[in-house]
């Protein structure tokens, strides 16, 4: 079940704090680019609970303007991957970008993350710039860029 939340949900919080230990491990303790999600800056959050309510995983977007928006700690925990939970949380916030206007979704990830850069290639995202605080951010020299256009 995929549901509407709030960036300071205890749930959302605990998912992202997750998602940002496991993207430090695989970085050798390296803090993300660009600058990190907050409440005043975030629109949409989605949560994706077991039948039982057990948090599984989450996403959100924040707004770039130009109608455009950016997909942020897009994660689902270890126990659940495999399962379609992020496809659906993308999915989710797909809709969601539709129901305020946006036309288009951008995201930043990174080469040591290939199970993000495999679901974001097969929901149709294609390789692009850096964008926003990103762009002549040099922590962001190796990330990855990706865009698509809804329809």
């Amino acid at each position: 079940m995929i549901e509407a939340a709030v960036w300071d949900d205890p749930d959302v919080q605990r998912l992202t704090n997750d998602q940002q230990t496991e993207v430090r491990a695989r970085y050798g303790g390296k803090l993300e680019p660009g600058h990190a999600p907050t409440a005043a800056d975030v629109a949409v959050v989605l949560l994706a609970r077991d039948d039982d309510g057990t948090p599984l995983g989450c996403g959100a977007l924040r707004p770039l303007g130009d109608g455009a928006a950016e997909v942020k700690r897009m994660y689902v925990v270890p126990a659940a991957r495999g399962r379609g939970v992020a496809r659906a949380v993308l999915a989710g916030l797909e809709q969601a970008a539709r129901g305020h206007g946006w036309t288009t979704l951008r995201l930043e990830t990174g080469p040591l993350q290939p199970e993000a850069v495999t679901l974001y290639r097969g929901a149709g995202y294609a390789p692009t710039g850096p964008f926003g605080d990103y762009a002549g951010d040099p922590d962001a020299e190796h990330s990855l860029f990706f865009e698509r256009t809804l329809s």
